[in-house]
């Protein structure tokens, strides 16, 4: 059980969104919409190497094109590609990744354990992959593909189904419930619900 780099993954200063899309219907257009829509006071980085802008922010061609390393990586490109988006992002010195993508397979030999290997490589934590994303509405971040941004609160919610997140989020915002935090942990190759658990117990603001 670690706690370690959580600031970077929950209270982040900047946000790089790789697989950034302006397909209305892509996980990269979602996720980027909640970014900004949620009035995250950091830095937002597209990152696509086939677009110089994205909605309107500036893009960029590889993590390693960003201005500095940023805290939390947001990973949404084919399964294929992942294993060495989380390299570059752990040799890049960021410092935590979402995973988003899907279908990363399990145990040896895997796309999931290529990934858990590159990021422990570097010290970077990782959420998912299969996640949901995570939000901390009352940091104004919404990393997540929540239809609506949560309501901020006192309740922490750990879940391992996106499905499962989505319903209870949907369910409290129609009762003005609100929440601390929100993480979709997929299939939980590093961080775990241990490790959350420990986080959101010692979390007093």
């Amino acid at each position: 059980m670690s706690t370690y780099r959580f600031d970077r993954l929950l209270a982040p200063r900047s946000v790089a969104l790789v697989g950034a899309s302006e397909r209305p219907n892509a996980f990269g257009a979602a996720i980027l919409r909640n970014l900004r829509e949620a009035g995250f006071a950091g830095p937002i980085w597209p990152v696509n190497p086939r677009h110089d802008s994205v909605d309107g922010v500036q893009a960029f061609a590889d993590l390693a094109d960003l201005p500095e390393p940023a805290d939390l990586v947001v990973i949404v490109t084919p399964p294929e590609t992942v294993p060495e988006v989380v390299a570059t992002a752990g040799r890049r010195g960021c410092g935590a990744a979402v995973i988003i993508t899907t279908g990363l397979g399990s145990g040896p030999g895997s796309l999931a354990e290529a990934a858990r290997t590159a990021a422990r490589q570097h010290s970077l934590r990782l959420v998912g992959p299969d996640s949901m994303g995570l939000a901390v509405p009352g940091s104004a971040l919404n990393a997540s593909l929540l239809a609506r941004a949560p309501l901020p609160g006192d309740l922490a919610l750990i879940s391992q189904s996106r499905t499962v997140a989505a319903g209870i989020v949907a369910w409290a915002q129609a009762r003005g419930t609100g929440f601390s935090g929100i993480v979709s942990l997929g299939n939980a190759i590093d961080v775990d619900i241990a490790d959350c658990l420990d986080h959101f117990a010692a979390d007093l603001r």
